[in-house]
């Protein structure tokens, strides 16, 4: 038996989020069986247990993007017993059973070994939002941004995708600016690299389509007019890779920028990607961000706690990562 939380649908359609206890024969017909130590809350969880958000297309569901911990049995050659695994994305938590359980049973495509020096633990830190972080900055990268080119924008930078986005950006020489509407985490966010800071209400109403050029660069988690703001704001041949939509999923603008200035935008998508790209961006961030860093980036909860706690994360309460110890 193991405890995992289980998303039901009521007869009147509403979502029902219980945390019970459930056997083997439960888990989906995949190849292979993870003991899960560490699984993460983000926001499209958060949407799914509360219901708030049509994020759930396979009813009843475990939720959870996101999982890492050791292999206990494999039916496919390439993972053996006690192997130190992570998964992100592949539809976890949407169309398959996700990582907020002890145990779970997932294709043999889905995983990639956890690289040194993350454990189950700091991997659950990173997980999709840092994994989409490295995804944004590498689209700069091969756009041919260089540090020294000037100022990087990160909207939304207080929260999990944002945090990353910031301490990557800084670790790799880049002049970082972080965008938030929480004036009290400026400490935390210059601690992560950010050199300065501006407020999200410059950003986040409607505005010229085409406006004076301040960045080198974007990563954008907002999207709506924030997004609109950022590219119109780009400088002549930069580039803004956007992954988010915490403001909306709208994109009131104009191709001005993008015929004008020549600004490039890349949408950033981190559920399907091949495991070659995976492991690139994974050993960029083994590489570049620091293990003891990270913690600051990261609150802990159970999985006894999850339940409770998804309405402070879409509320916009909480900061940075929220990990979820699943033995708890």
């Amino acid at each position: 038996m193991f405890k995992a939380i289980l998303l039901s649908q009521t007869e009147d359609k509403k979502t029902r989020a219980e945390l019970l206890e459930l056997d083997d024969a439960r888990l989906p017909d995949r190849d292979v069986t993870v003991n899960v130590a560490y699984s993460t809350l983000n926001y499209k969880d958060a949407l799914a247990i509360t219901g708030r958000g049509a994020v759930v297309r396979s009813w009843p569901l475990v939720p959870g993007i996101d999982l890492a911990g050791t292999v206990a049995s494999s039916k496919h050659p390439d993972w053996q017993a006690g192997d130190a695994v992570v998964v992100t994305g592949w539809g976890l938590g949407e169309n398959h059973w996700g990582g907020l359980t002890q145990r779970q049973r997932v294709d043999a495509g889905w995983l990639l070994k956890i690289p040194a020096p993350f454990t189950a633990r700091s991997a659950m830190i990173i997980a999709t939002a840092g994994f989409t972080a490295a995804l944004c900055v590498q689209a700069l990268q091969r756009h041919g941004l260089q540090p020294g080119d000037g100022e990087v924008l990160v909207t939304g930078a207080a929260g999990g995708v944002g945090s990353i986005a910031v301490a990557l950006l800084a670790a790799l020489g880049y002049t970082v600016v972080a965008s938030t509407g929480r004036p009290h985490e400026a400490d935390y966010l210059q601690g992560l690299g950010a050199r300065r800071i501006v407020d999200r209400a410059t950003l986040s109403e409607p505005a010229k389509p085409l406006q004076k050029e301040a960045w080198a660069g974007v990563v954008d988690t907002v999207g709506s007019h924030t997004l609109a703001n950022a590219c119109a704001q780009t400088r002549f041949y930069g580039a803004v890779a956007a992954c988010g939509l915490a403001q909306g999923g709208d994109f009131p603008t104009t191709v001005m920028p993008f015929i004008l200035r020549g600004v490039t935008l890349y949408g950033i998508n981190s559920v399907f990607v091949p495991n070659a790209q995976r492991a690139d961006a994974w050993a960029l961030m083994a590489k570049h961000l620091d293990a003891k860093q990270l913690e600051v980036l990261s609150t802990e909860i159970g999985l006894s706690e999850v339940i409770d706690y998804a309405p402070r994360l879409i509320e916009g309460h909480v900061r940075g990562r929220t990990i979820v110890d699943v033995n708890r």
